[in-house]
């Protein structure tokens, strides 16, 4: 069957689904793209005329959706209009680890992928190509085929016929808008050429044919696991090896360069830092080890296992170094907070370190001074579980938000750099001196300040991965 895509519905306007629409509406103008989602007030943001309250931040995506908005870029609550209208349909829904039943703490949850197939079953109308775009467990597409070629007389589901597609996406926080622009691959796995070469079409509008990868079904659902698993092991290993930089004189800076020389491991992803963070990396190794487990495959799964092992100790390993330099005790101590989204150039906050190590301080006794260029007060209230200080919370003295970093630093005992954000790779130190309780502490948890000009303000430094 030949298919001609007019529109398309996008189920989940999140990280993923927003983003990836906005660039498939912008380099096809013909085609209308419906992004929905039930969060109402998601929707509102999306549609918002300050292009500042967009509900994501990504450099570079306001421009597009300024262009494409109201044309043929649409943001609904409307679900079930939009899945009868469309002939191409993504599922951009979230996976969160399941928290209760078979598989806790490791299986992915795939409550929302199921309902929105099930959504399409009922909705959709015939000849309906189906992508998948979450990160999902490899097999899940057996799902949604079965859940969309039941038979159900009361839809009339004999007469529809449906093309499951895999089409993860390989976008990374902060650079998603390039990532989108300039992909190194697109991944789309199936078994029914027609409906392949339809969705190929659209991205070669774009996209070089020669960087669109074919594969089937179960490949490409593993392909994403195993690619963020791949990463993560990467900044697992440099962060081991950050450790050792700091007991033995090395500078982790010049270990990387060196090894990131060698064509066959390349520099990237081997930057050290607090730990990785986002809302890929644990959820997919997690899931690879159930997984394996599953399969049987005890030692891989031990494997990976150990790679989120290893990221788990280097938080801990941070907040322990900072009580530590502080004489042991912290408690009653300022310590000023650089940054709390998981990376720079993103508000997103899922799995950041420094939601760790803020509540490690937290439960040392610190008093907390935050400061994100990005992430919103509500947002940290909400991932450190307590109100700020002064704000009805039986812990009023554990943490305070701040807008201007120089705050963070008022009679502080210390700073610490959790985000890689650029605005602190150009502190003034001798101001950020000036206002701190001294003895006064820097951490660098990122390695982008200026050791040399904090040291001459007169502030003890710690660097990650230099010793």
């Amino acid at each position: 069957m030949n298919f001609s895509i007019k529109n398309i519905c996008c189920i989940g306007a999140g990280y993923v689904g927003g983003p990836s629409m906005s660039m498939i509406a912008l380099n096809n103008p013909s085609i209308k793209v419906n992004v929905v989602d039930l969060n109402i007030k998601r929707i509102d943001e999306w549609n918002d005329n300050n292009l500042d309250k967009l509900p994501i931040y990504e450099p570079g995506l306001k421009e597009i959706i300024k262009l494409c908005r109201n044309k043929n870029l649409f943001f609904k609550t409307s679900v079930e209009e939009s899945i009868a209208e469309a002939d191409m349909i993504f599922i951009c829904v979230n996976t969160p680890t399941k928290t209760k039943g078979i598989g806790a703490g490791q299986a992915s949850d795939l409550i929302w992928v199921e309902a929105s197939a099930r959504q399409i079953a009922k909705h959709a109308r015939s000849n309906v190509i189906v992508i998948e775009k979450s990160t999902i467990p490899v097999k899940t597409a057996l799902t949604i085929k079965t859940i969309l070629n039941c038979s159900d007389a009361e839809s009339n589901l004999n007469e529809k016929r449906f093309y499951v597609l895999s089409n993860p996406e390989f976008l990374s926080e902060g650079t998603a808008i390039n990532d989108l622009k300039n992909p190194d691959r697109i991944l789309i796995g199936g078994d029914d050429e027609k409906s392949i070469e339809a969705l190929e079409d659209i991205y070669k509008t774009w996209v070089p044919k020669k960087k669109i990868i074919r594969t089937n079904l179960w490949s490409s659902e593993l392909s994403k696991l195993t690619a963020n698993a791949f990463l993560a092991q990467r900044v697992s290993s440099i962060n081991s090896i950050s450790a050792l930089c700091e007991s033995t004189g090395a500078n982790v800076n010049e270990v990387a360069k060196a090894i990131g020389s060698d064509s066959r491991i390349n520099p990237k992803f081997l930057k050290t830092g607090p730990g990785f963070g986002g809302s890929c990396f644990k959820k997919d190794i997690l899931n690879l080890v159930y997984l394996c487990n599953f399969y049987g495959l005890q030692e891989v799964a031990l494997y990976w296992q150990n790679v989120l092992d290893l990221n788990y100790w280097q938080t801990k390993r941070i907040s322990k170094i900072i009580v530590n330099k502080l004489f042991g005790t912290i408690t009653e101590k300022k310590i000023g907070i650089l940054g709390f989204s998981f990376k720079a150039d993103t508000n997103d906050t899922r799995e950041s370190p420094s939601i760790k190590i803020c509540q490690d301080l937290i439960e040392e006794g610190a008093i907390l001074k935050i400061y994100d260029p990005k992430v919103s007060i509500y947002q940290i209230e909400s991932d450190l579980k307590l109100k700020e200080k002064g704000n009805n919370s039986s812990k009023t003295n554990s943490w305070e938000f701040h807008q201007n970093l120089y705050d963070t630093a008022h009679e502080s005992d210390a700073i610490i750099v959790l985000t890689e954000w650029e605005e602190f790779s150009n502190i003034d130190w001798v101001r950020i001196s000036s206002l701190m309780r001294k003895p006064s502490w820097v951490f660098d948890t990122r390695r982008i300040i200026d050791r040399d000009k904090a040291m001459e303000s007169g502030l003890e430094t710690w660097i990650i991965g230099q010793g």
